[in-house]
């Protein structure tokens, strides 16, 4: 069993996690977060850990936002768009029990005091960033690295957040 709890958004994402891993799930109910269940989450975050593995779509990440602002140790783990599609629909209950144990083989946590290794340029000159294909890569980038998709400015948090080394970055980049 994972140690950590997963925090999900729905009740169909628990059934999809319960087919990939054996871990306790909390649902959010989406954006609402009832207090119990806020308080819930906090008592897993302080006995046992979270993380946090919502929808990769705008009410995910705000989700995801919202509780990472209030447990700032907790894990992140992402499945990426694509791994995530299927019968007209986007969300972690649509993702295969191969797509949710990679993205939880890299989950990551944010770091305290975090690193400006990373900046705008690097981005551009990785074509990440002011190019046709800059969304597109760096939706590939975030597979590889587990970092989900973002925009730009995303992107740059997460890697000088998470810890990413200038050599995974690199050798992600030559990927793709």
């Amino acid at each position: 069993m994972l140690k950590e709890v997963l925090v999900v958004e729905g009740k169909m994402d628990t059934v999809a996690i319960k087919k990939a891993v054996d871990a306790e799930t909390i649902e959010t109910g989406g954006f609402t977060l009832a207090p119990n269940t806020l308080a819930k989450i906090k008592a897993a975050y302080e006995k046992r850990g979270i993380i946090i593995l919502t929808d990769p779509d705008r009410a995910g990440e705000r989700i995801r936002t919202y509780l990472t602002e209030r447990f700032p140790k907790a894990g992140q783990a992402f499945v990426p768009r694509e791994d995530a599609i299927g019968n007209n629909d986007l969300g972690i209950e649509q993702a295969s029990p191969e797509a949710i144990r990679a993205a939880l083989s890299k989950v990551h946590y944010q770091e305290i005091k975090p690193r400006m290794e990373f900046t705008n340029r690097d981005l551009f000159l990785s074509g990440l960033n002011g190019s046709p294909m800059a969304a597109e890569g760096r939706a590939k980038l975030g597979a590889i690295l587990g970092l989900g998709y973002g925009n730009a400015k995303q992107l740059l948090n997460r890697l000088n957040n998470y810890g990413i080394t200038r050599d995974e970055f690199d050798a992600a980049v030559k990927l793709l």
